[in-house]
């Protein structure tokens, strides 16, 4: 069947949010992020395969490609049977119980995408954004996520409004924190991780009380600070002590 120029068109303007945010829709790729989509709850809007990518769809969802053709429309260095188009869900409203995981403008779709995967693993199923972060259906970070895109709820909102309003117990991650290692944490409440440079803004940390921090054991204390992601790992690990 092939590609037509309109397609083409509609999936080279999808790597940009003010298109993804018009069209509602946002690229997939690969076979194991595609099938985790295709069996979730999110809409696909078209499939591009090749003939030995096997799918249950409907033909009209289909467009067979050639190798040469996903190579093509394809952001990835070695492209894999298949990229999809799939319908941006409209946001949940926001749960207010369990742990909640705050990102306070994450710019790094790497760090997001992986934010998204701890997030399903450590059972955190509600993630909120600033309006600043990066976003969620950027095709690097639905790459990251590995499909846990699917499993999180993710809202894009006023972070500071929102720890304003919020009765649960509100902690920052900061170098001049407590140890966390020694703090008694809830089983609820939200832990807010910072900028990758700049970490947590000020209006924000004159907001909340509780600042907690991941200690440096090395000899030379030389290491400035963790990555983002690695940093929510350990933090989310020790978190779901509470719940052990």
């Amino acid at each position: 069947m092939g590609i037509s120029k309109n397609q083409l068109k509609l999936i080279t303007s999808l790597s940009q949010k003010k298109y993804r945010q018009k069209h509602q829709l946002f690229i997939a790729e690969g076979i194991k992020v595609v099938n985790e989509l295709l069996n979730s709850n999110f809409t696909v809007h078209t499939l591009f395969c090749t003939e030995d990518f096997e799918t249950l769809q409907p033909e009209d969802k289909i467009t067979r490609i050639s190798e040469s053709e996903l190579k093509k429309i394809s952001l990835l260095k070695t492209p894999n049977k298949v990229l999809a188009l799939f319908e941006i869900p409209e946001e949940k409203s926001i749960e207010n119980s369990g742990l909640i995981i705050a990102l306070d403008t994450i710019n790094d779709p790497g760090n997001l995408g992986t934010i998204i995967r701890l997030c399903d693993w450590f059972g955190v199923q509600q993630l909120i954004c600033s309006k600043e972060t990066v976003d969620c259906y950027n095709s690097k970070v639905v790459q990251a996520s590995m499909g846990s895109l699917t499993r999180v709820a993710i809202n894009y909102i006023d972070i500071y409004q929102y720890l304003k309003d919020t009765n649960l117990p509100t902690f920052i991650a900061d170098m001049d924190g407590e140890n966390v290692y020694k703090s008694i944490l809830p089983e609820e409440g939200v832990l807010i991780m910072g900028n990758e440079a700049n970490g947590v803004s000020e209006s924000i940390k004159k907001l909340v009380a509780h600042k907690i921090s991941i200690p440096r054991f090395g000899e030379t204390q030389a290491t400035e600070s963790l990555n983002v992601a690695t940093a929510t790992a350990i933090l989310l690990s020790e978190f779901s002590r509470a719940k052990v």
